[in-house]
């Protein structure tokens, strides 16, 4: 298959790009030298394995022997893993299940924590300083209004369905209807017990 190799390259590459660029995280980097990694993701039909090394991390599809940690997800739970907080909380509730030395994920998840996610500092090389910390404030503006246009259109939708369309019911309705269909309950548990003393006499 060779969309696993192409995946495995960009990965690698982006992680390489991502973490090494910085001394403070190549001296972080140290303490996985040597470790491996191997990621099973429910999207994909392979396994992808990380090998540590001081300066440099490589991405095999194929990797024979067993890897000092294995790390079992979705690839959805697999981003929110930046935050080292939500790991013990994503393996008790079963997104995450890990194997072998857990220390690994740590220190890989706080390598990642370290880097630094600016979009200019990536491009300032490329393009420029004042060209990339333009594109990059441009793209970020943008994503912001997206995010505000699309939460007044979750709202605006909402109102729809519960008021002009009538799809779904209001809160005050949901409300009423718990109410009598607890009433009714009542009623049924009284009438059952009436009829059982009927039955008695």
């Amino acid at each position: 298959m060779l969309l696993v190799p192409l995946v495995s390259g960009l990965i690698e590459t982006s992680l390489n790009g991502l973490l090494f660029r910085d001394r403070n995280i190549q001296l972080a980097s140290h303490r996985l030298a040597g470790k491996t990694l191997t990621l099973c993701l429910q999207e994909l039909s392979t396994t992808l394995t990380l090998v540590f090394s001081v300066n440099h991390i490589d991405v095999v599809s194929q990797w024979q022997p067993p890897a000092d940690c294995t790390l079992t997800t979705r690839l959805a739970t697999l981003f929110s893993l930046r935050d080292r907080q939500r790991l013990s909380a994503l393996m008790r509730d079963g997104e995450v299940s890990v194997d072998g030395d857990i220390q690994i994920i740590q220190q890989f998840v706080t390598l990642i924590d370290l880097a630094e996610w600016d979009p200019a500092e990536w491009l300032s090389p490329y393009i420029g300083d004042v060209a990339a910390e333009t594109l990059s404030q441009g793209v970020q503006n943008g994503v912001k209004s997206v995010s505000r246009w699309a939460s007044r259109q979750q709202g605006y939708l909402a109102q729809a369905v519960t008021q002009e369309w009538r799809l779904a019911p209001g809160r005050l309705e949901v409300l009423h209807f718990s109410d009598q269909t607890e009433r009714l309950s009542q009623d049924v548990d009284a009438l059952v017990s009436r009829i059982e003393r009927l039955e008695r006499a």
